[in-house]
């Protein structure tokens, strides 16, 4: 069955509650994986014939494991007290709203508590996303940003992620920020929240708060097509970055700043 034909069962509202971004990548899912189309809480099943969900298929697996992780770390969290560790982490914690932690993540708004965790007031589904919050939170929180700036390869242990990281963060920037006006360059700085920093041997650098304690910075350089040199992108983390992520979260940061920066230049 074609996509098309199951999309026309769901509500397109695209409400995210079945765990897919759109009702368009649900109905895929569906034709494409197996995918239960009960998963929609809205689905219409009368006239629609999908084959039955198929336990344990590939595609789930990874889900399952990341739902799993997520429940084990809001046992982890649940013990913690949110009001004592807030300016650790550069979180605000509202009186009148025990429990809640307020903060920024690549400048949209957070809203922590032990039960769930909201986007711009809207529940956060991806479960990528709730993980690396779930771990930010986590640590504690650890020394201030030093504005000691290293890259992945100066970190400890860090081998096995610095092509991944280039891969996804740095080589899918560099395309994406090639050639654009410093009018949209500065507009992308605005939404990110970022600052621009002054770097004369290079296009561009930016200082993006992914999350209040983990700034990362950009150094753009442009293509110099007469002279053979493509666009590249470097990213730079600050020196005690390890106190509030892991490697692979950290590695997440980047790919998930690059996804937004590409998103928002269009």
């Amino acid at each position: 069955m074609h996509p098309f034909d199951i999309l026309k069962h769901t509500p397109k509202t695209n409400c995210s509650k079945c765990g897919h971004p759109t009702c368009l990548a649900f109905a895929a899912a569906v034709a494409k994986t197996g995918e239960d189309a009960r998963r929609c809480p809205f689905i219409t099943l009368d006239g629609l014939q999908v084959a039955p969900p198929q336990a344990g298929t590939l595609e789930e697996i990874p889900r399952k494991q990341d739902l799993a992780l997520i429940e084990h770390l809001k046992k982890k969290t649940a013990a913690l007290d949110l009001h004592a560790i807030a300016a650790g982490l550069g979180a605000t914690a509202c009186g009148s709203e025990p429990g809640i932690l307020h903060f920024k993540y690549l400048g949209r708004r957070v809203r922590f508590s032990k039960q769930e965790i909201r986007l711009d007031d809207e529940p956060l589904v991806d479960p990528r996303d709730q993980i690396l919050l779930y771990n930010y939170v986590f640590s504690g929180g650890g020394r201030r940003p030093a504005n000691d700036w290293i890259g992945m390869e100066s970190l400890p242990n860090s081998i096995s992620k610095i092509k991944t990281l280039t891969r996804y963060c740095e080589e899918k920037l560099a395309p994406c920020l090639a050639g654009l006006a410093p009018a949209a360059l500065q507009d992308i700085a605005q939404r990110l929240e970022a600052v621009v920093e002054p770097d004369p041997s290079a296009t561009l650098a930016l200082t993006v708060p992914v999350l209040p304690m983990i700034p990362e910075r950009i150094i753009f350089w442009d293509a110099e097509p007469e002279d053979g040199f493509p666009a590249k992108v470097k990213v730079l983390f600050d020196r005690h970055v390890l106190d509030f992520l892991d490697l692979e979260s950290l590695v997440f940061t980047a790919e998930r700043m690059a996804e937004y920066i590409i998103e928002i230049s269009g």
